[in-house]
């Protein structure tokens, strides 16, 4: 299978944002890849409250034209995530959307872990414009099981262990990850994951000045299951792609079955 990362550089103007992410799936598509990720907030990335007053539905303008270009294409797209309106009166939620060949819906994830933090100089919550989901969720593509995660989630090896557990052999992480963590953390937390689950990595990031007050890192990545980073992305926007190699990720597992050696009867 081959896939594709897309980074970008996405502000409040959505029109732009959109139109750049289109721009990039469509080249992506026409390189070869099956299945192309875009990444976190790729829609609209502004302040909090900006990201409040731009929360559309699933079946809003942003994820629309995604399904759009998935049925055009004829790919599986993972439309990163977006600012999710809820119901009335509560905080949307950040949601990534898979979408199959037809544009069909095919499985959502509402990122679990809010990025409530104060390191590296940027201090930001999360939590005070949106609300944290509570369901973990894989899903069929090509004939494997997919695994969803966003951004913050990458810091909680449990979240992605269950994935794996649950049949994940691919994971997506999209993010919009600081270029003051993202310098020591992003490529050792992607291989971490990677190598600790015996799993493919696709992880498409934001990249370059993100309002409202920090730099997103970039550098979105394709790792294997041994830990190789298999793509890197340059710092602008652009996509990347690698392919996804699955008889030796079944003979990584045979050579080293660390999931088949867990023993969860000892953990509690």
């Amino acid at each position: 299978m081959r896939v594709a990362a897309v980074q970008l550089n996405s502000n409040a103007d959505k029109a732009r944002n959109l139109a750049a992410a289109e721009a990039l799936v469509r080249a992506a598509a026409a390189d070869g890849a099956e299945f192309v990720a875009l990444p976190e907030k790729w829609n609209l990335l502004a302040p909090g409250e900006e990201l409040v007053a731009g929360a559309e539905p699933l079946d809003g303008p942003s994820l629309t034209a995604a399904r759009s270009w998935a049925r055009a294409l004829g790919i599986h797209l993972l439309a990163g995530s977006i600012s999710e309106r809820a119901g009335d009166g509560e905080k949307p939620f950040n949601a990534s959307l898979l979408i199959g060949p037809e544009g069909e819906d095919l499985a959502v994830y509402r990122k679990i872990h809010m990025f409530d933090v104060d390191a590296g100089g940027v201090s930001y919550r999360e939590s005070a414009h949106e609300q944290p989901g509570t369901e973990i969720v894989t899903a069929p593509v090509g004939g494997i099981d997919v695994g969803l995660t966003i951004c913050y989630d990458l810091r909680f090896p449990e979240l992605h262990r269950i994935l794996a557990v649950r049949g994940a052999r691919l994971l997506t992480i999209p993010a919009a990850f600081t270029t003051a963590t993202g310098r020591d953390h992003w490529e050792v937390l992607l291989r971490a994951r990677a190598i600790e689950n015996a799993v493919f990595v696709l992880a498409p990031g934001q990249v370059g000045k993100a309002p409202p007050h920090f730099d997103c890192f970039g550098r979105s990545a394709i790792v294997d299951p041994w830990g190789v980073v298999l793509a890197t992305a340059p710092d602008e926007e652009c996509f990347v792609a690698a392919d996804l190699d699955l008889a030796a990720q079944e003979r990584v597992r045979e050579s080293l079955p660390a999931l088949a050696n867990r023993r969860p009867e000892v953990y509690v």
